[in-house]
C-alpha cells in the first residue's frame, strides 16, 4: 500500500508498507545473505505501482510473484496522530491485493518451494470468500510440499461482515498454520480470552505448534505444548510511531527461528527490532538499524 505518515501542520511523507509487507521488510533486514525473501500481491499499470515494484526490488526484495491487474491500483492509507495514538484512514476500493488471488496457478507458484509462507488476517479479509478458499488451498498445498506456515490473525473488524465471519475465518486459517502470532488485546473482545494464556491456548488447543502472543508494551508470550517463555519489551523505548511495531516483531521473531534460535532468543530480538522501531516515523525503517 501506499503509506502517507507525519501529518504535523498537514505535512506527510509518501511511503510504501502493509502489514505483510512490512514483516517481509523485517524478514529481509534480519535473514543473512543465503536467504531469499520474496513478496506474493497484486499491483496496477500505473506509477505508483511501478514505484513499489522498484522499491521493493532495490531492498532485494523478491518481485516475480507479483501480479498485474489492469484497471486497479495499490491501496492508500493516511496516518495522523490524535490526543497521543495513531488513527487510519482508509482507501482500498480498486486495490489491486484484493484480487492476488484470483488467479489459482499464480498462487501455487508463488509458494512452490517456499521454507516459510506468512500471511495475515488482513491478506484474508480484502479477499472475496472464494478467493480465500483459493489461497488457503495453496497455504495448505505448501505445508504438504514442507514449507512451515506462519499466521498473524491481524484482526481489522472494519473489514469483515460481521465478527462471526472473522472469528470463524480466522479460526479456521490458524488450524492450517505452524506458527501463530496474534495480539491478545485485539484478540479477548472477540473470543472472550482473559489473559494472554488464554490466546494462547486457544490456538494450541488448534494444533498449532507454537503461538507467539503479543500484547503492545506488556508482556510477550511463546508457547509450545511443552515450553512457555515470557518476555517484557525492555524498558526506556521512546514511542515516535508504533506503526508496524508488531510486524517487524513478527520479522524478527521469524528471521530468529529460521535461523535456528530457541524461542527466548527469538523473543528477545523480536522485542528489540520492535523497540527500534517504534522511535521512527512510519512503519518501515532503515535496514541497518535493526542489524546491529
Amino acid at each position: 500500500m501506499v503509506e502517507m505518515s507525519g501529518g504535523e501542520d498537514r505535512t506527510y511523507r509518501l511511503g510504501y508498507a502493509g502489514d505483510t509487507l512490512n514483516t517481509a521488510w523485517y524478514l529481509r533486514a534480519l535473514l543473512g545473505a543465503d536467504w531469499s525473501v520474496d513478496y506474493a500481491t497484486a499491483l496496477g499499470e500505473d506509477r505508483y505501482s511501478g514505484d513499489i515494484r522498484t522499491f521493493l526490488a532495490q531492498h532485494q526484495i523478491g518481485t516475480g510473484h507479483i501480479q498485474t491487474i489492469p484497471n486497479r491500483r495499490p491501496g492508500l492509507y493516511l496516518i495522523h496522530q490524535e490526543h497521543g495514538d495513531r488513527h487510519f484512514t482508509y482507501w482500498r476500493d480498486t486495490s489491486a491485493a484484493k484480487l492476488l488471488a484470483d488467479d489459482k496457478a499464480a498462487l501455487a507458484t508463488a509458494v512452490e518451494g517456499a521454507e516459510l509462507v506468512y500471511f495475515s488476517g488482513i491478506t484474508l479479509a480484502i479477499l472475496a470468500p472464494r478467493a480465500r478458499g483459493r489461497l488457503l488451498g495453496a497455504i495448505v498445498k505448501a505445508r504438504d510440499n514442507g514449507a512451515r506456515i506462519a499466521f498473524d490473525t491481524n484482526l481489522r473488524p472494519a473489514l469483515w461482515s460481521s465478527p462471526r465471519v472473522m472469528a470463524g475465518v480466522l479460526t479456521a486459517a490458524a488450524s492450517l498454520c505452524d506458527i501463530v502470532l496474534p495480539t491478545h488485546t485485539d484478540e479477548a473482545p472477540l473470543f472472550g480470552d482473559t489473559s494472554i494464556d488464554d490466546t494462547a491456548d486457544r490456538y494450541l488447543e488448534l494444533g498449532v505448534e507454537e503461538v507467539v502472543v503479543k500484547d503492545g508494551s506488556k508482556e510477550a508470550l511463546a508457547a509450545t505444548a511443552s515450553e512457555r517463555i515470557r518476555m517484557a519489551p525492555p524498558p526506556g523505548a521512546k514511542v515516535v510511531d508504533a506503526t508496524g511495531a508488531g510486524d517487524s516483531f513478527n520479522g524478527a521473531y521469524l528471521a530468529a527461528r529460521l535461523q535456528g534460535k530457541s524461542l527466548r532468543e527469538a523473543l528477545e530480538a523480536a522485542h528489540r527490532t520492535a523497540g527500534i522501531v517504534i522511535g521512527h516515523k512510519g512503519a518501515l525503517v532503515d535496514p541497518q538499524l535493526v542489524q546491529g
